[in-house]
């Protein structure tokens, strides 16, 4: 495109990370043409600088809007699955294991919980995607820079100078949204003083498909599965602590750093060894006032941010995307409609408070540090685990099941 160059399209999605290349993959599979921009170009190797060392679980509901956008297949060599969901309190005098429960994908399915992968991977995978399919162009290496809507269609500039005309634009520009903040669409925002360390590891003893959160103080110490590498059992960590407490740990020397991680995770997998670099990423929580504009739906981060506990951040945000599809599909003429755009407001708003609520209530209760509070805790786990009935239902929601 030269400076002065506009483009129409049925979809353009400002934001390239797992949420908009997803969505690219999705509505190009389903015969929408789709411009899909982001000012960074992805990082698809570990060893970039700038990758992102976190990973993902997709809950097995998402799964079927991964097979939808052609990423299934893709994904799935490299998946590694979570059957159990298991929760130790570490709470008491010592950072030992005081209370252990397991939450069985198989009480409730006959599938795992979810598969996990790392998120370098995932935009590998999705980018090489895209490439497969005429309906989508890619655009890395763009941002987008403003926003005009009207009735009938958005018009979006580029930084390159060129202007998008769109039928429906999805914001997926992460929690400080251009596209959000130029429709004048609020958020609320709630802060903890928390960091998260997200990193990976080996470990002598076998993950098994359990990801093992483990709560004592400052916020969960979390071990999910990865594939095995070089006959080494491997998995991700995320460690949530405030934000002096991150800083101390980043400065340890490795070994002491090591040994710092294995305490914190009470030894389950036998002595840690750091296999990554250290990334660091604030926590808060979030949520738009509204999730959609004039032409303009608001998904993922655009839209809610939480803590990273029980696998929900992409979870919900591929909840966005299947409903936002689902209605694109049902009345293609309309896309992009007020009508649209009220009806995906309407179904998934409450529903993200309510997430957003509940996950804001677990991250309070992982940061407790004094002795009564992080006994109550325990005894609140043992509770609501001790009941098979709350048990299910609090499995089912997490996976976000009727």
């Amino acid at each position: 495109m030269t400076a002065t160059a506009q483009h129409s399209t049925d979809v353009l999605i400002s934001g390239g990370g797992v949420a908009g290349l997803t969505a690219a993959a999705a509505f190009g599979s389903a015969g929408f043409s789709v411009v899909c921009v982001d000012p960074a170009p992805p990082v698809t190797s570990d060893a970039e600088d700038g990758a992102d060392l976190r990973s993902t679980a997709f809950l097995h509901p998402s799964i079927p809007v991964l097979e939808a956008a052609g990423l299934w297949d893709r994904l799935a060599p490299h998946a590694s699955a979570l059957q159990v969901m298991r929760i130790i309190d570490a709470g008491g005098a010592k950072p030992e294991p005081r209370l252990t429960k397991d939450f069985n994908a198989a009480d409730v399915s006959d599938l795992p919980f979810g598969w996990n992968l790392p998120n370098w991977l995932l935009r590998r995978e999705m980018v090489a995607r895209l490439a497969e399919l005429d309906t989508v162009s890619f655009r890395p290496g763009v941002a987008t820079t403003r926003l005009m809507t009207r009735t009938g269609e958005a018009r979006v500039s580029l930084s390159d100078g060129a202007v998008v005309r769109a039928r429906l634009v999805i914001a997926a520009d992460g929690r400080n949204s251009t596209m959000r903040q130029a429709l004048g669409i609020g958020v609320r925002t709630l802060r903890y003083g928390q960091k998260a360390l997200a990193f990976a590891v080996t470990h002598p003893l076998p993950h098994d498909n359990v990801s093992t959160e483990i709560h004592r103080s400052g916020g969960p110490f979390t071990l999910v599965p990865l594939p095995m590498r070089d006959g080494q059992h491997r998995s991700a960590v995320v460690w949530m602590e405030t934000g002096p407490e991150v800083a101390r740990l980043q400065s340890l020397p490795v070994a002491e750093f090591e040994a710092a991680m294995t305490t914190r995770s009470c030894g389950v997998l036998g002595p840690l060894t750091l296999s990554s670099r250290l990334t660091v990423w604030p926590i808060i929580s979030q949520i738009a006032e509204r999730m959609a504009g004039e032409r303009v739906a608001l998904l993922a981060e655009a839209a809610h941010v939480v803590p990273p506990i029980g696998a929900q951040g992409l979870n919900m945000s591929l909840a966005d995307l299947r409903e936002l599809l689902t209605l694109a599909l049902a009345a293609p003429q309309d896309l992009g409609s007020a009508a649209m755009l009220e009806t995906y407001h309407r179904k998934r708003h409450l529903e993200v408070q309510a997430r957003v609520t509940g996950i804001d209530a677990l991250n309070r209760a992982s940061m407790m540090g004094a002795q009564p509070l992080r006994d109550l805790r325990a005894g609140a786990l043992n509770a609501l685990y001790s009941a098979a009935p709350v048990r299910k239902t609090l499995m089912k929601a997490g996976l976000g099941l009727r």
